[in-house]
């Protein structure tokens, strides 16, 4: 068989991979490139391949890196299965609708300019109505369901630890009489984080593609992050400003959410309104109230009780576009949590430009920053920015708790394929900023495991 992966290779975004066999082509995700602008261009770009000539398409969470060009695939041919749990598939609509919407905008924006430089008009990457029409291709299959969607191919998905919904996939492929294992890793998560399920152990595996977003460095222990939060949340109060916090819609608000829910009810926190400023939040947290299987046992329990954990005293949501302008007129010290989580788009950026200059507010990052996003160079240190049209000083207090990530340190991707027994024939390092991938691959040739780094459309013959 052949795999080249189309996506996340030497880079975090735009994870896909191209499973060729003999008879059957397969796509494990299809997500759009995120972070600097030579990368978002590739969006725009052919995939590599022809997307009519794949039969499946296997998802393994609904991350906007992950799934945000199926709509583009199904629109340029794709008409194959589309198999992904059922958490992921409700979530997955709620993202592509949201891009939808910003692409429109972002492209009216774009075609302003490309009008006077006399180029000719962009359409859209995609509209609401192509992801309407790629949901329809969707099959909902359990984790831990073997499934077999042809003679040939045996897929389970297993939990991944990572948000709600999310898997890591096992294929088993038979060609010629001879059967290859091939995992592929999508996302791991933290072991202990709050809300979803840990990781699960697979265990059996030829050949294994694993991501390594944080394949260098190491998070501090889950409980410290609680701690560090609440530090920044009554420091903040005490200066009298305002905390913002670029948010990922999908378990990253819903982990704040669940703090500030427990935070709250142990009346550990000053009395403040915490902003809930995300349409898009605002449904996937709608979404993780419905899909309450996902959670772990103790969020289960605590949901048994009648305790709502997305909900407490103070907590505003607000959808509309005034609301959110109305967060501006407030003086007193508030939260405020609102996209996009690497402060590329969405509201986020309006409240930056509004307070950053303010040395009484606090802006918390509690997620990665991909190289060349807005929050990148926030976070590294840039003392003036460009942002909707303005230069802005940045005098706000600039804190990160990297420890929120929902991805898993370079020790909890070790612990996970060390149950791998025999070992991997090779492990391909993916999902990851190049001296993540070398620092990893070399932490994994430690343990006895060949390891290969591929590069963009790299042909790989197993």
């Amino acid at each position: 068989m052949e795999i080249t992966l189309f996506g996340a290779a030497k880079t975090v975004t735009g994870s896909c991979y191209s499973i060729k066999t003999k008879k059957w082509n397969i796509l494990v995700d299809c997500g759009m490139f995120q972070g600097a602008k030579e990368l978002e261009r590739k969006n725009y770009e052919d995939f590599g391949f022809d997307p009519k000539d794949y039969h499946y398409l296997l998802l393994t969470h609904a991350h906007l890196d992950h799934c945000g060009r199926i709509p583009k695939l199904v629109k340029e041919g794709f008409k194959g299965k589309i198999y992904s749990t059922s958490a992921t598939k409700d979530l997955t609509y709620v993202v592509l609708m949201d891009a939808a919407k910003i692409a429109f905008h972002d492209t009216i924006n774009e075609n302003r300019k490309r009008e006077q430089e006399g180029l000719p008009q962009r359409e859209p990457i995609f509209t609401e109505g192509d992801v309407k029409t790629a949901m329809e291709l969707f099959e909902v299959i359990d984790i831990e369901e073997k499934f077999q969607i042809n003679d040939h191919i045996v897929v389970k998905f297993y939990e991944a630890g990572h948000i709600l919904g999310a898997c890591c996939i096992q294929m088993k492929i038979k060609e010629a009489k001879k059967e290859t294992i091939v995992v592929f890793s999508g996302d791991i998560g933290q072991a202990g984080t709050p809300i979803v399920k840990d990781l699960e152990i697979i265990g059996e595996a030829d050949y294994v593609f694993i991501e390594s977003t944080y394949g260098d460095r190491l998070h501090p222990p889950v409980e410290e992050r609680k701690n560090e939060f609440l530090k920044i949340i009554r420091d903040t109060y005490k200066r009298g400003g305002k905390l913002m916090i670029p948010s990922f819609a999908i378990e990253r608000t819903q982990e704040l959410l669940y703090n500030l829910n427990e935070f709250a009810e142990k009346e550990i926190m000053p009395k403040m309104n915490v902003y809930l400023d995300s349409p898009m939040a605002i449904d996937a947290t709608n979404i993780f109230i419905k899909h309450i299987e996902e959670y772990n046992k103790e969020v289960r329990d605590l949901v048994e009780t009648g305790d709502n954990p997305f909900h407490f005293p103070g907590l505003i949501y607000t959808k509309t576009i005034e609301e959110s302008k109305k967060i501006q007129e407030v003086t007193k010290p508030c939260i405020i949590i609102a996209g996009s989580g690497m402060c590329t788009a969405g509201r986020i950026k309006h409240h930056i430009r509004h307070n950053i200059s303010n040395p009484h507010n606090t802006l918390l990052f509690v997620g990665y920053q991909a190289e060349g996003t807005l929050g990148y160079w926030i976070k590294n240190g840039e003392k003036k920015i460009r942002l909707l049209g303005h230069e802005v000083f940045v005098n706000a207090q600039i804190k990160s708790i990297d420890s929120f990530s929902g991805h898993a340190d370079y020790k909890g991707l070790l612990n996970w394929l060390r149950y791998f027994i025999p070992k991997p024939k090779k492990v391909f390092i993916c999902h990851g900023e190049e001296r993540s991938c070398k620092s990893f691959a070399e932490k994994v040739e430690k343990t006895g495991i060949k390891t290969y780094i591929p590069s963009l459309g790299e042909k790989l013959k197993l």
